[in-house]
């Protein structure tokens, strides 16, 4: 068995870097551990760069992306019981666009199958050789070995293609709470993302749909989420967002709740001999700053267009400098994800100097146009040319 590039994970990286690699010409696999159902139902993030909706749109699977997808052009601090306006496309002429990682799945999925694409669900990779290139799985019962040119690890924080890379450096933070996340059948009772700053905690209103809405409350990492029934996390939402001039949120019924641990995290270098980290198996940030989905966006754009650079010349310039363009993005993203945790979270270890000192830079933020611009380039992303010539 082989091929050109052999993929370990069936997400949004994995099943992008395919996509953008099948419309090159250069084959790939995609072994994907869980089943598709699994894989087409999991929640995660939902917040698209503009650079992540042009890149979707050029692997041709924007369609359903522009027709159902929800633009932004602002957001909302909101501290204080007032609400204030970053006004992200007029600071930066760029956009925002909700649209859940569930759905770009469904599309990449229904687009890579329908081009004939090689994706195989319950696989499991158990080795990944990157000198020698090859990967062995396990799938319909019997072991597999895929020999290949090339390895693109997008498997995710927990998978096997890290651990496959020699005296890898890791940086790590931990953060002393969580969240608490919802999805809810109910309208979105606002038309941009509130992210609000509360003595109780951190709350962020997002959306996925016109019909369904996203929330998330910040919690301890050992809360349990027993402790929450329906009516605890509306009182608690609408106790963070409250505002002086009698803003309300609409509760609704919830269809989905989980907690998630807050951390940074970044694995050097991504790169080993023939195996490429991408996305979630090379680094984590936490979802404040929006990260997540579009650096392994990033990533699996500037492999591919190394990759094809390779098959069209034999050249392994672009290849040699995969993991030193990625990790000067990643670590701008990870700064950024940082930064808006730590000014809107209330870490529990604060005392009355640190509020005060939270306090004064919401303030600064929200009251001087370059600092707003500052969080607005950060936040609608910087272009991918930027960090990949």
């Amino acid at each position: 068995m082989r091929t050109q590039v052999a993929i370990i994970g069936g997400g949004p990286a994995g099943l992008l870097l395919s996509q953008l690699l099948y419309r090159q010409g250069i084959e790939s696999v995609v072994l994907e551990s869980r089943d598709r159902e699994y894989v087409e139902h999991r929640q995660r993030a939902g917040m698209l760069e503009q650079g992540t909706t042009d890149v979707l749109r050029d692997a041709g699977v924007g369609e359903r992306l522009d027709r159902e997808g929800l633009v932004h052009h602002g957001l909302e601090l909101r501290f204080g019981g007032a609400g204030h306006r970053i006004p992200l496309t007029d600071l930066t002429g760029r956009t925002v666009t909700v649209y859940a990682q569930t759905e770009i799945v469904k599309d990449l999925v229904a687009r890579r199958l329908a081009d004939g694409g090689d994706v195989r669900f319950e696989a499991e990779v158990t080795a990944v050789d990157p000198s020698a290139p090859s990967v062995t799985f396990r799938h319909g019962g019997r072991t597999h070995t895929l020999e290949c040119d090339f390895v693109a690890g997008c498997d995710g924080f927990h998978g096997v293609s890290r651990k496959s890379v020699p005296d890898v450096r890791t940086y790590t933070r931990e953060y002393p709470f969580a969240w608490l996340g919802i999805l809810a059948d109910v309208p979105p009772s606002t038309e941009e993302l509130i992210y609000a700053n509360h003595d109780r905690g951190f709350a962020l209103h997002s959306l996925r749909s016109p019909k369904v809405s996203r929330l998330y409350l910040q919690v301890a990492p050992d809360e349990d989420l027993a402790a929450w029934p329906d009516q605890r996390i509306w009182d608690e939402l609408a106790a963070r967002f409250a505002t002086d001039d009698g803003w309300e949120l609409t509760p609704g019924p919830i269809t989905d709740r989980a907690i998630t641990p807050m951390r940074s995290f970044v694995a050097e270098p991504m790169r080993h001999d023939r195996l490429f980290l991408a996305g979630d198996a090379a680094h984590i940030v936490p979802p404040t700053g929006a990260k997540g989905l579009n650096l392994a966006v990033a990533d699996v754009t500037v492999l591919a267009a190394a990759l094809t650079e390779y098959y069209a010349t034999g050249s392994e310039t672009l290849l040699d400098s995969y993991s030193q363009r990625c990790l000067r993005r990643v670590w701008r993203a990870e700064h950024f994800s940082y930064w808006m945790t730590t000014l809107l979270h209330v870490d529990p270890a604060a005392d009355d100097f640190d509020r005060r000192l939270q306090r004064s830079h919401l303030d600064y933020v929200v009251s001087s146009k370059a600092a707003s611009a500052s969080l607005a380039e950060n936040y609608v992303g910087l272009p991918l040319d930027g960090f990949t010539a």
